[in-house]
């Protein structure tokens, strides 16, 4: 996590920025709460492969630094909601951007996955 040291010693807004959001499943955090509020077993739901102690800590991050913000309901059992703060919606353009450049990508077919490369290399040897 990166702490107030980090921050002040940090000259590059993008690096910044980057170490707040860069990881995997923050990015994929801030995309669920684009689209509302989210509880854990939503997140745990649309993010497969995330753990639930990986999922509380970048979620205790993201609030750490003022991106989302939790909400305890005071009711048997509790219920605890996530949304983003006005700072966490200010990374919308770039978000926007990233599924933008993403989809055109893909359309291209410029993704290349590592595996088929080994899959076609094993049919070939096959043959």
């Amino acid at each position: 996590m990166l702490d107030t040291k980090d921050c002040l010693e940090n000259k590059c807004p993008i690096q910044f920025t980057l170490d707040l959001i860069g990881n995997k499943w923050s990015i994929l955090i801030l995309r669920e709460l684009f689209l509302g509020d989210r509880r854990t077993h939503q997140f745990l739901d649309a993010l497969p492969g995330i753990s639930s102690k990986t999922l509380t800590i970048r979620l205790r991050e993201l609030e750490a630094h003022g991106l989302v913000e939790r909400q305890v309901y005071p009711e048997i059992p509790p219920r605890v909601e996530y949304s983003l703060t006005e700072k966490g919606r200010a990374i919308q353009p770039v978000m926007s951007a990233l599924y933008h450049v993403g989809q055109q990508w893909l359309q291209e077919g410029a993704c290349v996955c590592p595996l088929e490369k080994t899959i076609f290399t094993e049919l070939e040897k096959a043959s």
